[in-house]
């Protein structure tokens, strides 16, 4: 019997529930070996070649490859271990943050200090605020409870 997840109406989320975990554990896995510098070093050497020795999707491999972190986490990613990514790439999770949703680092670290996303159509998918799927790059993909 499948859980009831009310929480997959939350517009341009995507909530990291048991499903998300078991679906992104061998990309969250081998975001965590980015903690060496060692394994930092043999990854940017040869992206591809360090991907493929762990049992990824190739959708997953592409995502990392094309650093599209929105589609990461459709794919099962943890922004907390995808930081790694970035933090490998010298990005903080600010750049990383803005980049997610389309803005500049400059425009997200504003709208965050202004207190974030209004809720004002934001509340459930299918409404017409910035935060819905359409409005935001991770719209270009079949976002978690998508209608």
């Amino acid at each position: 019997m499948a859980l009831d997840k009310p929480y997959l109406d939350v517009p341009g989320t995507t909530i990291f529930d048991a499903e998300q975990s078991r679906k992104g554990y061998w990309l969250n896995q081998f975001c965590m070996t980015l903690m060496k510098a060692q394994n930092r070093e043999v990854f940017k050497s040869n992206e591809r070649a360090y991907l493929d020795q762990w049992p990824m999707s190739e959708e997953q491999k592409q995502a990392v490859l094309d650093r599209d972190l929105n589609r990461c986490i459709s794919l099962g990613g943890n922004i907390y271990f995808l930081a790694k990514i970035g933090a490998t790439d010298g990005k903080s999770f600010q750049q990383m943050a803005g980049s997610m949703t389309g803005m500049t680092e400059e425009e997200y670290r504003d709208m965050m200090i202004k207190g974030g996303r209004s809720v004002q159509g934001n509340r459930v998918v299918g409404e017409d605020g910035d935060a819905q799927a359409h409005r935001q790059p991770q719209g270009q993909h079949s976002p978690q409870g998508a209608h």
